[in-house]
């Protein structure tokens, strides 16, 4: 079991399995991109296969997330998905993606075992697209979810950021086209995350300013704690049902005291939050031998020292080092 001295339990496992991406969000990383991990220095197949066998047979983790960078680029993703599969017991596998590449991809990750997918989008707009990630590939991202949906890789959740003056006022127009398509939609706070530091608090699109936007055209009635357990997003029904719409509030609503996650970057450091300073390195450990108990207990020590919180919202809060891409998100 990972538990912390404040009593939360992990169990929600988030893979990073490349820091590289074939996008370069503003929100994320420079256009020019970053200084990528070396080769050796990443995690291989058959290490990402044994540290996630461990955390599910030995530490309790029920729920596998497969992040990057962009997860999609790594060559034996089909095959590592196959491989947590047959675990016993057997995971819940999900993957977070720009979607670039779904179209090809998405039937053989569900014949290996995923069981879902989350899908970066921020604009319905093509131009605003090209703008916020540099590259003009909307279409291949409507293209990939598309073949998400037909694959059953459902459900397929998307994921949209809004930024002052480039989408502000797209959560209406988002939120009818996830309707319309069957998707379930979750717009996610801005966070300080960007390899550029140039992040600000203020000025961000808050979770609030979001639901007033979308209140404007929709009728949203709150889920309620229950439902939402552990869940990073607060959930609303959208005029009456089925469909629902979530809020992730990292930075103004915070939820901290109900964290579940343990976090393994491309290069084999756990960290017990995103916006964590320190990491724990288990690559060394795997690469001198150490057993898998030994591993394990490593892992245990790691998280058995998460803080109570993140931190945002202390005004001598300062950036992690690494940036979103290369941490997993």
């Amino acid at each position: 079991m990972l538990i912390d001295t404040y009593g939360r339990v992990a169990t929600d496992l988030r893979v990073s399995l490349t820091d590289r991406c074939n996008l370069r969000c503003t929100y994320c990383m420079p256009e020019e991109g970053l200084q990528w991990l070396a080769k050796p220095d990443l995690l291989t197949d058959d290490e990402i296969v044994r540290l996630i066998g461990l955390a599910v047979t030995r530490l309790g983790i029920t729920e596998v997330r497969f992040t990057g960078g962009e997860p999609l680029l790594r060559p034996g993703l089909v095959g590592i998905v196959e491989r947590v599969a047959a675990l016993d017991p057997r995971p819940q596998m999900s993957l977070t993606t720009n979607g670039i590449g779904l179209k090809r991809t998405a039937t053989a990750l569900k014949a290996a075992g995923l069981d879902r997918v989350n899908v970066s989008l921020d604009t319905l707009r093509p131009d605003v697209f090209k703008t916020l990630t540099r590259r003009d590939r909307h279409k291949d991202v409507i293209e990939g979810l598309e073949a998400a949906r037909a694959a059953d890789l459902t459900p397929v959740k998307v994921n949209s950021v809004l930024m002052p003056g480039l989408n502000e006022n797209e959560a209406p127009d988002l939120l009818a086209w996830a309707v319309e398509n069957d998707y379930e939609l979750r717009f996610i706070e801005q966070m300080p995350l960007d390899a550029q530091h140039g992040w600000k608090r203020d000025g961000m699109v808050t979770a609030g300013d979001i639901l007033t936007s979308l209140r404007t055209r929709f009728e949203l009635t709150e889920e309620g704690s229950e439902e939402r357990g552990s869940a990073p997003a607060e959930r609303w029904v959208v005029d009456g049902g089925p469909h629902r719409v979530g809020v992730i509030a990292s930075v103004t609503r915070p939820f901290c005291s109900a964290c579940d996650r343990t976090r393994l970057t491309a290069d084999g450091q756990v960290r017990t939050c995103l916006f964590a300073r320190e990491e724990t390195d288990l690559r060394a450990a795997l690469r001198s031998e150490a057993t898998d108990e030994e591993i394990a207990r490593i892992w245990r020590l790691a998280m058995w020292g998460k803080k109570a919180g993140a931190g945002l919202d202390d005004p001598t809060f300062v950036q992690p080092d690494r940036p979103m891409s290369a941490i997993g998100g």
